[in-house]
C-alpha cells in the first residue's frame, strides 16, 4: 500500500513539474501565433536590389531625376512581400525586410482598446495559474518527502489536489481569453500588422500541454487520496469485523464458563445439603 501510494505521488509530482515548465516557457515566449503579413515591396536602391520594385531599370537616373514618372509592370501579389511574424502574450515580432533580424513591438499596444481589459485579465490569470502550480507542486513534494504520518499525507494530498484543479481552470480560461483577443486583433488591429495568414505556434501547444499535464496531475492526486481513504476504510471494516467476532467468541466463552461455574456451584450446594440432611437426621 505504501509503495503504491508513493508511486502515485511521484507520478503526480512529475506531471505537475512538467505543467509548470511548459506554462512558464509558453508565458515568456512569443510563438503563440505565427504566420505571414503582406507588405508592399520597397523601392530598389543601392543597398536593396532583390525583393523590391525597380521602376526604370536605371537606378542612377531614378535617384537624380525626381520629376520622371515611374512605372512598374508588377501587379497583384507581385507588388507585395510576405514576411514572417510570430506573436506572444507580451510581444509581436516580425521579419525586417530592409535589414537582417527581427523587429518587435508590444502586443498589448497592438490590441484594440476594447480588448485590452480582456488581455490584461488573461495575463493575470496566467500569472495566477503559474503561482498555483508552484503551490501545488510544493505541497506534493512535502507529501512525498516530508510527510510524518499517513493522516498528514492525506491532508497535504487533498490541498494539493484542490490547488492543482484551480490552477488548471485558471489556465484554461487564460488561454481562451488570449485566443479571443488575438482573433479580434487580427480583424481590428493596425493595418501594418494585420496577418495575411496565421496559425497557432509551438508556444500555444505548450500552453495547452501544460493544462493537460496539470489536469492529469490533479486527477492522479485525487485518485491517490481516494484510494488511500478507501483502503483505510476497508482495513477498519475488516478490523471491526474481526473485533466483533473475537468479542462474540469471548462472550460465548465467558457465558459457557459462568454456566459451568453455576452448575458446579449448584452441584456443590446440593451435595452440602445432602450431607447436612444426613448429619442432622436421627440415628
Amino acid at each position: 500500500m505504501k509503495t503504491n501510494r508513493r508511486c502515485r505521488a511521484l507520478l503526480a509530482v512529475s506531471l505537475n513539474l512538467m505543467a509548470l515548465l511548459f506554462s512558464t516557457t509558453a508565458f515568456i515566449t512569443t510563438h503563440w501565433c505565427e504566420g505571414t503579413q503582406r507588405v508592399p515591396k520597397p523601392t530598389c536602391g543601392k543597398e536593396k536590389k532583390t525583393n523590391c520594385l525597380n521602376y526604370s531599370g536605371n537606378e542612377t537616373a531614378n535617384e537624380t531625376n525626381h520629376n520622371v514618372v515611374h512605372y512598374s509592370w508588377e501587379t497583384g501579389d507581385d507588388r507585395f512581400l510576405f514576411r514572417y511574424f510570430h506573436t506572444g502574450i507580451w510581444y509581436s515580432c516580425e521579419e525586417n525586410i530592409n535589414a537582417s533580424g527581427e523587429k518587435c513591438r508590444s502586443f498589448i499596444d497592438l490590441a484594440p482598446a476594447s480588448e485590452k481589459g480582456v488581455l490584461w485579465l488573461s495575463v493575470v490569470s496566467e500569472v495566477l495559474y503559474i503561482m498555483l502550480l508552484v503551490v501545488g507542486f510544493s505541497l506534493m513534494c512535502l507529501e512525498l518527502f516530508h510527510s510524518s504520518s499517513v493522516i498528514d499525507g492525506l491532508k497535504l494530498n487533498a490541498f494539493a489536489a484542490v490547488f492543482t484543479v484551480l490552477s488548471g481552470l485558471l489556465g484554461m480560461v487564460a488561454h481562451m481569453m488570449y485566443t479571443q483577443v488575438f482573433q479580434v486583433t487580427v480583424s481590428l488591429g493596425p493595418e501594418d500588422w494585420r496577418p495575411h495568414s496565421w496559425d497557432y505556434g509551438w508556444s500555444f501547444c505548450l500552453a495547452w500541454g501544460s493544462f493537460t499535464c496539470c489536469m492529469a496531475a490533479s486527477v492522479t492526486t485525487l485518485n491517490s487520496y481516494t484510494k488511500t481513504v478507501i483502503e483505510f476504510r476497508h482495513k477498519r471494516k475488516v478490523f471491526e469485523q474481526g473485533f466483533r467476532e473475537e468479542q462474540n467468541f469471548l462472550d460465548q466463552e465467558a457465558i459457557k464458563y459462568f454456566r459451568e461455574r453455576t452448575e458446579e456451584e449448584r452441584a456443590e450446594a446440593g451435595d452440602l445439603r445432602l450431607q447436612c440432611l444426613h448429619s442432622c437426621s436421627p440415628n
